[in-house]
C-alpha cells in the first residue's frame, strides 16, 4: 500500500510539473536582455522575472551582453529573427540600444525597459525604480548621518557612481547632488567606476584616501562595490564605523557590510516589484490595449504609472535598509522569492 501511495504521489507531482511547464509556454516566449551577469542584481532579476512570467503563461529566456553594447545590439537582431512575443531590455547603454529597440518594435515585437530607463525612443512599458527619490533619500540619509557625527551638515564625501552609460546611476547622482548642493559645507567629489567594476571602485577609493585621509563618508551607487571599497579601507588601517558608508541599490554586498558594521544605510532598489510589474502588465500590452495612468500597488508598494514621451512609465519606490531590518525578506538581496501571485491588470 505504501509503495502504491508513493507511486501515485510521484505521478501527481510529475503531472503538476509538466502542467506548469506547459502553462509557462502556452502564450509564447519573452526574451530578457541583461547588461551583465557579473553582479547579483541582473541574474536575480532574471530568476524572479521568470518566476512571475511563468505564472501568467510565458517562458523567459535571458541573454547576457557582458557589458558590451555591440553584443546587446546583435542579440536584439537575433531575437527579432526568432519572433518572440516580447522583449525586456536592461540596456548596457541607454543611447546605444535605441536602434535595436526601434527595429524590434518595427517588426511587431513589444519592447519593455527594465531598471535602466531609455527615454529617447518609444517603448511599450518602462518598469523602473524611483531613482530620483532614491537619490534624494540617499542625500537625506547622508545629511542625517553627518549631522549625528559632526553636529552639523558638513564633511567630505566621496561619491562613486556606476558606469556613465547606466541611466540608473546618472539619475541617482543628479538627485543626490541636487539635495547636497543646499549644504555648502558638504564637499562631494564624484568619480565613476566604469562598467560597475569593483576594481575601479577600489582604485578610486585608494587614490582619494591618499589626498583626503580625513574623508567622512563614501557613497557608492551599488552595494556590489562595497567589499572592494572596504578592502581598501582595511588596508589603510580603518575600522568599521570610522568612515560612514551607504549605497543606492541594496545589493548583497552592501547588506553584508551593514551586517559587518562598515555600512550604515542602503536605499534598496525595488527589483522584485519591478519584475512583477512586467508580468502584471504583459497580457494587456500584447493585446494592444492602452495602459491607464495612475497609482498601482505592486507587491505592496504604491507605484505610479505616467504617460511619458517614451511611453508608459511605472515608477516604484525604494526602501531603506538598516541594521535593524537588514534580514527582512522584502529586500531582493536576501533572495527570498515573494509568495504573492501575479494578478494581471485588466
Amino acid at each position: 500500500m505504501m509503495k502504491y501511495l508513493l507511486t501515485m504521489l510521484l505521478a501527481v507531482t510529475m503531472t503538476a510539473m509538466v502542467s506548469l511547464a506547459a502553462k509557462a509556454q502556452e502564450k509564447g516566449e519573452v526574451y530578457y536582455l541583461i547588461p551583465d551577469s557579473g553582479g547579483p542584481f541582473y541574474p536575480e532579476s532574471a530568476k524572479v522575472m521568470s518566476y512571475f512570467l511563468e505564472q501568467v503563461g510565458y517562458k523567459l529566456t535571458t541573454l547576457d551582453a557582458t557589458q558590451k553594447s555591440d553584443i546587446q545590439l546583435n542579440q536584439i537582431d537575433n531575437v527579432i529573427n526568432l519572433k518572440p512575443k516580447a522583449m525586456v531590455v536592461a540596456a548596457v547603454d541607454f543611447d546605444a540600444v535605441v536602434p535595436g529597440i526601434e527595429r524590434a518594435r518595427a517588426a511587431g515585437i513589444s519592447v519593455m525597459a527594465f531598471d535602466r530607463q531609455i527615454s529617447s525612443t518609444k517603448l511599450d512599458l518602462t518598469s523602473v525604480a524611483g531613482t530620483v527619490e532614491i537619490g534624494h533619500n540617499a542625500a537625506e540619509q547622508a545629511i542625517r548621518l553627518l549631522k549625528e557625527r559632526k553636529g552639523q551638515a558638513k564633511g567630505k564625501v566621496l561619491q562613486i557612481t556606476g558606469d556613465p552609460g547606466d541611466s540608473y546611476s546618472v539619475s541617482v547622482r543628479g538627485a543626490f547632488d541636487e539635495v547636497i548642493a543646499k549644504y555648502p559645507d558638504i564637499k562631494v567629489e564624484t568619480k565613476a567606476a566604469m562598467q560597475w567594476e569593483p576594481t575601479n571602485a577600489a582604485n578610486i577609493t585608494q587614490d582619494y584616501l591618499q589626498t583626503n585621509p580625513d574623508v567622512d563618508m563614501i557613497f557608492y551607487h551599488s552595494g556590489y562595490l562595497a567589499s572592494a571599497v572596504v578592502a581598501i579601507l582595511q588596508s589603510a588601517g580603518k575600522k568599521p564605523g570610522d568612515i560612514l558608508m551607504l549605497d543606492a541599490d541594496g545589493d548583497i554586498g552592501g547588506l553584508a557590510q551593514i551586517r559587518a558594521g562598515w555600512q550604515q544605510i542602503a536605499v534598496g532598489a525595488p527589483m522584485y516589484a519591478q519584475a512583477y510589474a512586467i508580468a502584471m502588465f504583459l497580457d494587456k500590452i500584447l493585446k494592444g490595449e492602452p495602459l491607464k495612468a495612475g497609482e498601482y500597488e505592486v507587491l505592496g508598494l504604491k507605484s505610479e504609472l505616467t504617460d511619458e514621451k517614451w511611453g508608459p512609465n511605472l515608477k516604484i519606490p525604494g526602501a531603506l535598509v538598516t541594521k535593524d531590518n537588514v534580514d527582512d525578506p522584502i529586500h531582493w538581496a536576501n533572495g527570498k522569492l515573494p509568495t504573492q501571485k501575479v494578478v494581471p491588470v485588466q
